[in-house]
């Protein structure tokens, strides 16, 4: 397959690239494949390869930050070349940071191209700025796009940029990759909902990184941080923030509590190590003159790094700290370097990863797939953040951040591996493979269900050869927007071209030809509801699947037929699928499932009936307004007077 990879462009829209990284070389490369026909702007001592074929920038909205960015495509925030390498870098030795997750670092397809367009600054995302980069990539020739950013809030598909650019992709047969968003664990805050588009929710991996805070009695707490400074073992006075309230300045223990720059009294702080009640950017303890600090958060699956030794607990674990600092004459405690450790679990979805429904047409199921998006290690900008505190003067080469970010460019990858092994493939049958073949997740772990990992983890082997994929064209999605309400002036903002809406009367989403099937009803609707799908085969040439169901009993879920046989490589079958049930009231999600098997390939795709109340989004006759889209920062810290302003997991 490796072979074939270089003849895959991958484009990347976001916060640029570090062309000097080593996830980026490009020895063993030949020249880039005949069909690209995009540039290399060189400005500010930029340069290009044969790794990287390509790189743009854009910024009509002069939304670059003087301080912190470089007008020209090199990644100055980081978050870029850390999505860059995760969806195709190559294999780099003994990467880590600071010794942390040390190994061998390499992205999904490493062997593909990279074109760049930095679309993303210090002050957001502008969606001309978004547009104008998919119009090039399309003609420059990529062939996957990876989009890791998404708008705060919901809009019509006429209104929403990565929704037009991802349209006009597809159309010219290019698959655009999106994060699903950074808002969880509430529902229906998903981004990058659209149809034609991939949306990926983030999951852990099976590698987590655990910090011990050892108390003079001996007791050990287990945390979270990336802390790579040395204690040494040596025990400290441990002082409780709400104690040690700088009276002075008239702070009061329930804000000493929060830890804020100047709310610490340091004759109580100086050399201590501090327990605070939520996690900050570490500048108080600076202030404070801690050795130390230890936070209070519920986002115990996400490791940060702090310039001083610092660990995140459980509120659990903060009321016993409190505990013992109260029952102890002369508490003291150590934190210790960070340990990596086997995550049993994995994968689940993570909390802070955009729930479905789809808050625009909620009868299309999303997220889609589920990938790795916590603790990743990848390739960073030596003059991006290399910690959660903006000044922070270090420099490193590869960093560890969590979001659907990095969740993102894994999915991108195995498309490209997909695209690698069937070059003709529409960008709706690379899709339906990676859904149809993907991992059940546990709902055990996922309460949330479908509405977490869609139709659950990706399994990229599997999806190389699926069997069965459900296709779709242009013209699906024109019939599913007109079915949508959107009249011809609206689909023409949408899809660029002169397309026309036949009848302006709404209808269902059932029939597209998706992978997955969602039932949204209001309390009390009855539950029935008629899809129709058409799988081709890309299997064994003479073949017979036999559909498999799994719903809860109180539903009645028909297919019809219940098998397919096939006599040729791309036959078509068509099914239809009836779902009926008592109504249902205040369910968040029921789940089931219709499998197909031939005996060697296993098709998958899920079914979630719920209560929804329908979304009133803005009218749809407006053109995308120019407001700032935020790329998902990954761990990556919007500061305000030294402490979280807005945190973008």
């Amino acid at each position: 397959m490796g072979s074939y990879e270089g003849d895959v462009i991958i484009g990347m829209l976001d916060t640029g690239i570090w062309p000097e990284s080593a996830s980026f070389r490009d020895e063993g490369f030949g020249p880039p494949p005949a069909k690209w026909k995009g540039i290399c702007q060189t400005e500010n001592n930029f340069t290009c390869n044969n790794k990287i074929i390509g790189a743009r920038f854009y910024d009509t909205d002069n939304l670059a930050d003087p301080l912190r960015d470089t007008k020209s495509p090199r990644d100055t925030l980081g978050h870029g070349s850390h999505t860059a390498s995760t969806a195709a870098g190559r294999a780099v030795e003994n990467a880590s940071y600071y010794g942390i997750a040390s190994g061998v670092a390499r992205g999904g397809v490493p062997n593909a191209r990279l074109a760049v367009y930095k679309v993303c600054w210090g002050g957001g995302c502008s969606p001309a700025d978004i547009l104008a980069a998919f119009d090039d990539a399309i003609a420059d020739g990529v062939d996957i796009l990876s989009i890791s950013l998404g708008s705060e809030m919901p809009a019509a598909y006429n209104k929403e940029p990565v929704a037009i650019g991802s349209f006009h992709a597809m159309k010219n047969g290019i698959l655009t990759s999106c994060s699903a968003g950074n808002k969880g664990p509430y529902r229906r805050q998903i981004s990058n909902y659209a149809p034609w588009a991939l949306t990926v929710a983030a999951s852990t991996i099976d590698r987590s990184f655990v910090t011990k805070v050892v108390l003079g009695n001996g007791q050990t707490i287990l945390g979270t941080s990336l802390n790579n400074f040395h204690l040494d073992g040596t025990s400290f006075p441990l002082v409780y923030s709400g104690d040690a309230a700088n009276i002075t300045s008239a702070m009061s223990p329930d804000i000493a509590g929060i830890c804020f720059p100047g709310t610490l009294s340091t004759l109580k702080t100086r050399g201590a190590v501090v327990l605070c009640n939520i996690l900050s950017d570490s500048s108080g303890a600076f202030s404070a003159e801690a050795v130390g600090l230890i936070m209070a958060s519920p986002f115990d699956e996400i490791a940060f790094a702090f310039p001083v030794p610092a660990v995140v607990i459980s509120y659990d674990d903060r009321l016993k700290l409190i505990d013992y600092i109260r029952t102890t004459e002369y508490p003291t405690a150590t934190i210790l370097s960070t340990e990596t450790t086997t995550d049993v679990m994995a994968p689940t979805v993570v909390s802070f990863s955009s729930r479905g429904p789809n808050p625009i047409s909620p009868d299309i199921l999303k997220p889609d797939v589920t990938a790795p998006g916590s603790n990743i290690l990848a390739a960073w900008s030596p003059r991006g953040l290399s910690s959660v505190w903006v000044f922070d003067d270090r420099q490193v080469d590869y960093y560890i951040i969590s979001g659907t970010s990095m969740s993102c460019p894994h999915v991108t990858g195995a498309a490209s591996y997909i695209k690698a092994a069937h070059p003709t493939w529409s960008p709706a049958a690379i899709k339906s493979a990676l859904m149809t073949t993907a991992t059940i997740m546990d709902p055990r772990k996922n309460e949330d269900a479908e509405f977490a990992y869609g139709s659950g983890h990706i399994n990229p082997l599997k999806a190389v050869d699926p069997g069965l994929v459900f296709d779709a064209s242009e013209a699906d999605y024109v019939d599913f927007l007109c079915k949508q309400g959107y009249n011809t002036t609206h689909l023409r903002m949408i899809t660029g071209d002169s397309s026309v809406c036949p009848s302006n009367e709404p209808g269902k989403a059932w029939d597209l030809n998706y992978p997955s099937f969602g039932l949204s009803l209001l309390d009390g609707e009855p539950v029935q509801a008629s899809y129709l799908r058409t799988v081709t085969n890309f299997g064994s040439p003479n073949s017979t699947y036999h559909s498999n169901i799994t719903m809860p009993p109180s539903f009645a879920v028909l297919v019809e037929p219940p098998v397919l046989t096939f006599s040729e490589v791309g036959e078509k079958k068509s099914f239809k699928v009836i779902i009926t049930g008592s109504p249902i009231v205040q369910v968040p999600v029921i789940s089931g499932a219709i499998e197909w098997t031939d005996g060697n390939h296993v098709v998958r795709t899920p079914i979630a009936v719920f209560n929804n109340k329908p979304y009133v989004f803005a009218p749809l006759d407006d053109y995308p307004e120019k407001k700032n889209s935020h790329p998902f920062q990954g761990s990556t810290i919007y500061h305000q007077n030294g402490i979280f302003d807005a945190i973008k997991f």
